[in-house]
Order: C-alpha cells, then sequence, then structure tokens
C-alpha cells in the first residue's frame, strides 16, 4: 500500500510560488544535484560546483529549490539565481552506491537531519539545517535483526567506509 501511495506523488512539487522540490535533480530522482560522483575523489563524490548546480538547474524557475536523494545536507546559493538546499536525511546518514561509480556519502555523525527554511519580510529565504538526536542505537538493532549489518553501522555512526 505504501509504495502504490509512493507511485502517485509528483516527481516535481511546487507549493507556493518560486518553491520548487524534487527528490534528486529535477530531471532525475536517481542523480544527485548538489553532489557529483567523481572516481578522482577518495570518496567517490564531491559537492558540485555552482556551474554544475546551475546546468541541472536549467530551465528551472525558483527563489528556492529544495532537494535531496544525496543524504547530505547543504546549502548553496546560485549567483543570480536560486537558492539550493538538501534537507539530508531523517534516517539514515551514511551509504555506499554504486549509481554511475562506487561511492561513499558520509555525514560523519548518526543524528536525523532536516532543514526549516523560512521567507523574511524581505522576501529573502533563510534556511537552518537542524541536526537532531535520536535512538539510532535501536534503529541499527532493527537494521542487524533485519540482517543489514552496513545499514547498521551506518545508522549508528554516520560513517561509511570502502571496504566494509
Amino acid at each position: 500500500a505504501q509504495r502504490a501511495w509512493l507511485a502517485t506523488l509528483p516527481a516535481r512539487l511546487e507549493p507556493l510560488p518560486g518553491v520548487v522540490m524534487v527528490h534528486g535533480r529535477p530531471d532525475s530522482d536517481l542523480d544527485y544535484l548538489l553532489d557529483t560522483v567523481d572516481a578522482a575523489d577518495p570518496a567517490g563524490v564531491r559537492q558540485a560546483t555552482p556551474e554544475e548546480v546551475r546546468a541541472r538547474c536549467a530551465g528551472i524557475d525558483a527563489e528556492l529549490l529544495v532537494c535531496g536523494h544525496s543524504h547530505h545536507p547543504r546549502v548553496m546559493q546560485l549567483p543570480g539565481g536560486a537558492l539550493v538546499v538538501n534537507a539530508g536525511s531523517v534516517g539514515l546518514q551514511a551509504y555506499d552506491d554504486d549509481h554511475r561509480a562506487l561511492h561513499w556519502i558520509r555525514n560523519g555523525s548518526p543524528h536525523a537531519r532536516y532543514a526549516l527554511c523560512e521567507r523574511s519580510a524581505r522576501g529573502r529565504w533563510s534556511v537552518a539545517l537542524i541536526a537532531v538526536d535520536y535512538d539510532w542505537h535501536a534503529a541499527a538493532q532493527q537494521a542487524q535483526r533485519n540482517g543489514a549489518p552496513d545499514w547498521a553501522l551506518w545508522l549508528r555512526t554516520g560513517w561509511a567506509q570502502p571496504g566494509q
């Protein structure tokens, strides 16, 4: 039932004029907006440049563009363009992935993450990236019981390492 409900959701949401929300990039749920898979980086992924992000947002007219997918909380102001926000992840602060190339996402702590975006009276956006304590040990124990020791480590530490 949950998967059927998820399938009904739009790939792009515009909850307010000038605000666009996507999962990954405006053109892809599977690719990152604020990160670039790069085999030259020790983690296999690096922060995207403003030029890369601007190209990935071509055709999007927004003051605030909210994305996710990489689980990396980050804010980037595009020169002359949108404020781009990745809120991070409530539930998984590290993982490995082989989409495009093998890479590791790691936030360095197991805290749940989200963002608060507020428009000021002047019409400009402010963003607070929030990290919240929760019982990540219980979440890790559940992952271990479900046969996912890699997830258990990621949930407990916020770290993913090559060779795990």
